[in-house]
């Protein structure tokens, strides 16, 4: 039971009392407003005794009913006291519609309430204290990861920013969208493909094998863990694939993909040679038909988009998951779209709360990109993790970036519903916060924005900026990844301007007060660990921009053709040329980008007796 309702029923009770006195003259006045059957009936839903609370002289003695009365108990500690103001207000209005000279209960309404409050967790141990508070932040951690299923596809974000019409032209001139030839013909024929929520499936997409499922394991503390399992004919084509890895046969890789087209390692490996080629829109394909298999064999329970549905990483058949996902967000990104980029951060955090692969390290930048800027202070605030959010460099320079554009909102807004809130810090005291806690991030930033002004060269003379290295090997790792991720927020004007004159400030304030840089360095060596570096599974590569290209001289370095000899020997004859009769028409695509693959000059085609190796 509410408050609210709890104190609707003890303003009964109360009224009721002076009732008896003046009965027959009120009696006209309140039959329609004040209801016959007993007020405390409300509370009676159980067969439980209730506690009995004393007000004043009296006692009110709750007994047991057969509706059951643990709603008091249960509901009791939401109980807040109101505010005194109204308690008189209501008082004021009771005195002048009564004209009885019966003297009401010294004990007002709120302390009444109060009482009620206190009594009740009186009787709750520490034990029931803690797991409620845990519950709560579990609670409140699950809400801030809500995902927002419509914001997931990165499709659906580039309609709204391009438009339908524009999207269909792309789509239309893409060797994998849905109107290429692959899609009209083929040995596959036309079929119905479901649709999925993490990606928009193409036509000319296989039809899903069911060649792996994810089971269900346990509940725990409210959450539901899961993991994927393979089938027989998925092991099959896991071997194959391991003995064309074993000889760097990408051919092999290829061949493993024409007979098992959702093997999830075959296509990572296909996207990340694409990656290298500088074809993306295939990279990008090869791991858009990852997801599809991967939804497509969800649990019916597993609904990840409420937050309480797991995944242990520590299961090696969920980790491509996670790394399928986090290679999708860098697609994302690629594409601009970085809203839906952030919700696949959200699902990132909630499926494994342990943060496997950095999700915690490009969130912010995220919801910079996104302009979801109160989303990522209220996130910074309600988010579980070991460590205070604010103490990562990523978040101690994001968040002060975040207010500064709420402030220019908050200012700029004429509406009395939004005002600026004096609660929280100001931006220039947050960007201040930051220099003081990481200082070797203003040097980073000024070699890679870059920041060219002279102002900075001044500024980086004072000895507390003139280092880019904190000595702690967590945090620089740390560090070298935000510069990486963020360094393009910093080219905006306002940002800048804040940047300087923060500094400027700390510069100030370290001259003013000498032991200053001494306290915010054991806060870094408090907070961070000195001796090893948790964060070294983390590559600041996975959160560039830059996207790595191969010479064609070195492809074979990534994935050797079989029938190279190596060791600087003679090399062996070309193949004879592949007959193209009769072959699957993407085998024959994704063949044919390989360096070594030859099917004969123009002409020749006929002439040629077929490869049985193709």
């Amino acid at each position: 039971m509410s408050g609210r309702l709890l104190k609707r029923v003890l303003q009964e009770h109360e009224e009721s009392k002076q009732q008896i006195h003046h009965e027959e003259e009120e009696e006209d006045e309140e039959s329609g407003a004040r209801s016959s059957i007993n007020p405390f009936d409300l509370l009676n839903e159980d067969d439980e005794d209730l506690e009995e609370i004393e007000i004043d002289d009296e006692t009110i003695v709750e007994k047991k009913k057969e509706d059951g009365g643990d709603h008091l108990s249960k509901n009791v500690d939401n109980v807040q006291p109101v505010s005194k103001n109204k308690s008189k207000k209501k008082k004021t209005k009771k005195n002048k519609e009564t004209s009885s000279n019966v003297a009401k209960p010294d004990i007002s309404l709120d302390e009444t309430l109060e009482a009620l409050g206190l009594s009740a967790n009186s009787k709750q141990d520490k034990e029931t204290k803690a797991n409620a508070d845990s519950s709560k932040m579990a609670s409140s951690s699950r809400f801030v990861l809500e995902i927002d299923p419509k914001y997931l596809n990165l499709e659906n974000e580039l309609r709204r920013v391009y438009g339908s019409k524009a999207m269909r032209s792309f789509e239309s001139g893409t060797p994998g969208g849905g109107s290429s030839r692959l899609g009209r013909g083929g040995r596959r024929g036309v079929h119905n493909i479901t649709k999925t929520v993490l990606i928009s499936p193409k036509e000319n997409w296989s039809r899903w094998d069911r060649s792996f499922s994810m089971e269900f394991l346990e509940t725990k503390d409210g959450n539901n863990y899961f993991r994927y399992t393979h089938s027989a004919s998925y092991e099959q084509a896991q071997r194959a694939f391991q003995a064309a890895q074993a000889i760097h046969d990408l051919n092999g890789v290829a061949s493993v993909l024409i007979h098992h087209p959702y093997h999830i390692e075959s296509l990572i490996t296909m996207a990340d040679y694409f990656k290298f080629v500088g074809e993306h829109d295939m990279a990008a394909d090869a791991i858009g038909k990852c997801l599809y298999g991967l939804e497509r064999a969800w649990h019916p329970m597993f609904t990840p988009f409420q937050g309480n549905c797991r995944l242990d990483f520590n299961h090696d058949t969920n980790k491509l998951f996670f790394k399928t996902l986090f290679t999708h967000l860098r697609n994302m990104d690629r594409r601009g779209c970085h809203r839906s980029a952030l919700e696949v951060c959200k699902l990132l955090l909630s499926l494994d709360t342990s943060d496997p692969v950095g999700a915690l390290f490009c969130v912010d930048y995220f919801a910079l990109r996104a302009e979801e800027y109160a989303w990522l202070e209220q996130f910074s605030e309600e988010y579980r993790n070991d460590n205070s959010l604010w103490l990562f460099p990523n978040f101690s320079y994001s968040l002060a970036i975040a207010r500064v554009f709420l402030e220019k909102i908050e200012s700029s807004s004429s509406s009395e519903a939004t005002h600026i809130d004096t609660s929280k810090s100001s931006s220039l005291d947050l960007m201040k916060q930051a220099l003081k806690l990481h200082p070797t991030v203003l040097r980073k930033l000024v070699d890679k924005v870059p920041l060219k002004d002279q102002v900075w060269t001044k500024i980086l003379k004072h000895s507390y900026f003139r280092s880019d290295e904190s000595k702690i090997m967590s945090l620089d790792h740390l560090i070298n990844i935000y510069v990486e991720r963020n360094y393009l927020i910093w080219r905006l004007p306002d940002v800048q301007k804040l940047l300087r004159s923060a500094a400027d400030l700390v510069i100030e304030s370290l001259e003013q007060d000498g032991t200053e840089a001494e306290s915010w360095l054991c806060v870094r060596k408090e907070a961070f660990s000195a001796e090893n570096n948790q964060y070294s599974h983390l590559s600041t590569h996975d959160f560039s921009d830059s996207m790595p290209t191969l010479p064609p001289d070195n492809l074979q370095n990534f994935v050797a053709n079989p029938r190279m000899v190596g060791g600087g020997q003679q090399q062996a004859p070309p193949p004879p040329p592949r007959d193209l009769a009769n072959r699957n028409a993407l085998a024959v695509l994704i063949e044919s980008i390989l360096p070594w693959a030859h099917y004969g000059d123009e002409g020749d085609d006929a002439h040629h007796q077929p490869d049985n190796n193709g």
